[in-house]
């Protein structure tokens, strides 16, 4: 038997990949997934809709959640949308969604 080398506090990688919220994708391959540019990517994160963590040499991470974000800003930029109101729709649409799942949280005392 070989024993965890990872400790009991530290979580298997495995693990990392199914939160979608862990920065696992580079800017370039959210870039492709998205069928984006960086740049795309880049703007999102100076409008304050997406702030990727960042590696130890400093270069840009995503993860599952904000990639589905800006999907969404990248759906409502191709239809017309301004990227700055792409930007703020998404945010309502994300506080809205929160909310709602507090509110079922309290409704049903979870």
């Amino acid at each position: 038997m070989i024993p965890d080398q990872q400790g009991p506090a530290t979580p298997r990688t495995a693990d990392k990949f199914d939160d979608e919220h862990y920065p696992a994708y580079t800017m370039g391959r959210a870039a492709d997934i998205l069928g984006a540019t960086q740049g795309f990517l880049r703007s999102l994160d100076e409008a304050g809709l997406i702030t990727p963590q960042r590696s130890a040499g400093g270069h840009r991470r995503y993860s599952r959640h904000q990639l589905r974000l800006a999907a969404r800003v990248r759906e409502l930029v191709d239809s017309g949308t301004a990227v700055d109101a792409a930007c703020r729709i998404i945010t309502l649409e994300d506080q809205l969604h929160e909310a709602q799942r507090r509110n079922s949280g309290i409704r049903t005392g979870d």
